[in-house]
């Protein structure tokens, strides 16, 4: 990744009354896997578009390799969008759906038949060059799509949650594809999902949105193990959040007492100041859930609700004082523990982390 192809500046943009996007900024690298990850009404949407020249912002600047195109026309953008839906045209056989964009700008028929070639085999699609988009399965459809879009040589590939309409199975093979496609041309992509775990796997950094906002920006490994927001940790993976004040720091070791009177625990790691109240994020798979013992050791009190099997570690949920609940995960299908059983919850200091709420 050398050098910075698209730039977002102070990015305004609402629609009538609601203000969508309230100020965004972006860098994104030549040759980078950015993904922009939020629920529904967030503001991914309209971000892709107003990068793709579709949406003009209220205010701010959309900068391509240094140069000012907020008001360019999209065919002035070397910006290419592979929609959801594909977008396909179903009058067209796959090579003329891939080649469109050259017969547009009159390009030889024998170079828009090589080009549509070496686009096949690019999405591993070689010899589905006069079959009809209707003859194609989901995953087909969208490496056609991919191939139309790449076809032009474009330096930026917008995506549009193109995997959304796939089972499972096949979004996750395609989820390898894609990357795999991406990190071979080198092309910048900037890809739109709600689905976390798909921008754990194929991002080098990921833009976690809530209400036309960047909560964090970061490499997956920041964005899961460090949030910033209590909206990040709790959107990314799921974490638990605790609330307490510090009763005490020693060195870089802060001891704190639980807001619900659950208990005490130690974290290590930050800055903090003797009775400042602070929330924590802490993954499940980082705490463990173990018999009272009785002893006065850190950790929270609580009682097991109930356990069971997902993704194949064992999620036990565990009752706190205050009515709320915490999920430990550990491998294996079963444990000891019983539905009404007394637990503490335990974790390493160094693997809760302050967030801001």
């Amino acid at each position: 990744m050398d050098g910075s192809l698209l730039e977002l500046i102070g990015i305004e943009k609402s629609f009538g009354d609601a203000k969508v996007l309230q100020g965004i900024s972006l860098t994104a690298a030549q040759g980078e896997f950015i993904t922009l990850l939020g629920a529904s009404g967030c503001g991914k949407t309209t971000t892709l578009r107003i990068i793709a020249g579709l949406e003009t912002p209220d205010k701010g600047q959309v900068l391509l390799s240094g140069t000012d195109m907020t008001h360019a026309e999209p065919n002035r953008r070397d910006v290419n969008t592979v929609f959801q839906n594909y977008a396909l045209f179903p009058h067209m056989n796959v090579a003329q759906n891939i080649g469109y964009s050259l017969k547009l700008r009159k390009a030889p028929k024998e170079e828009i038949r090589r080009r549509v070639g070496e686009m096949l085999e690019l999405v591993q699609l070689p010899g589905f060059e006069r079959r009809a988009p209707g003859e194609l399965s989901g995953g087909q459809k969208q490496r056609v799509a991919i191939a139309r879009a790449l076809i032009g040589k474009p330096r930026l590939l917008l995506l549009d949650e193109p995997l959304g309409a796939l089972d499972l199975q096949l979004r996750r093979q395609m989820q390898l594809e894609l990357k795999r496609l991406q990190k071979k041309l080198g092309i910048t992509f900037i890809y739109i999902t709600h689905d976390q775990e798909e921008a754990l796997n194929m991002s080098d950094r990921i833009a976690v949105m809530k209400d036309g906002l960047f909560q964090q920006v970061g490499t997956p490994a920041q964005v899961y193990d460090s949030p910033k927001t209590s909206y990040v940790a709790r959107f990314v993976g799921a974490a638990n959040l605790i609330h307490g004040t510090v009763q005490e720091v020693r060195g870089d070791m802060a001891l704190f007492t639980s807001t619900d009177g659950s208990g005490r625990f130690l974290t290590r790691g930050h800055a903090f100041a003797q009775g400042q109240p602070v929330t924590l994020a802490l993954r499940g798979e980082q705490a463990a859930a173990l018999e009272d013992s009785g002893r006065e050791e850190p950790g929270l009190m609580g009682t097991v609700k109930e356990k069971s099997f997902a993704g194949g570690m064992l999620r036990i949920t565990v009752g706190l004082p205050s009515g709320g609940e915490f999920a430990c995960f550990r491998h294996g299908i079963d444990s000891d523990l019983a539905p009404g059983g007394r637990v503490k919850i335990q974790w390493e200091p160094a693997a809760a982390c302050p967030v801001d709420l």
